[in-house]
């Protein structure tokens, strides 16, 4: 990674961003402390986040609505719950 003032940048941007496109990112510094990156548009795309699998199933219901408009999910088993017997047993074994 290539280091350079902002004062150095202002000066001889055209061949930063030369090296930026080559693959080799530029930092920016401001009385030593880093700054700023250039970077080729390519690593800002790659860089930028992905979409999660909850914004992708989302689109993709969307998208495809007509699919799914029948649809009425897939049955689930009823709760099953401790009733009295369940409980009077534990009484007994513990008793």
């Amino acid at each position: 990674m290539c280091r350079k003032t902002i004062y150095d940048a202002r000066n001889k941007f055209p061949s930063l961003v030369k090296l930026a496109e080559s693959g080799e990112p530029v930092e920016l510094t401001r009385h030593n402390k880093p700054v700023a990156v250039i970077i080729s548009y390519a690593d800002y795309e790659s860089s930028k986040p992905k979409k999660n699998s909850f914004t992708w199933l989302e689109e993709f219901k969307t998208k495809n609505a007509e699919l799914f408009a029948d649809f009425e999910g897939l049955p689930l088993p009823p709760k099953e719950y401790p009733d009295e017997k369940y409980y009077k047993k534990l009484n007994e074994m513990w008793v």
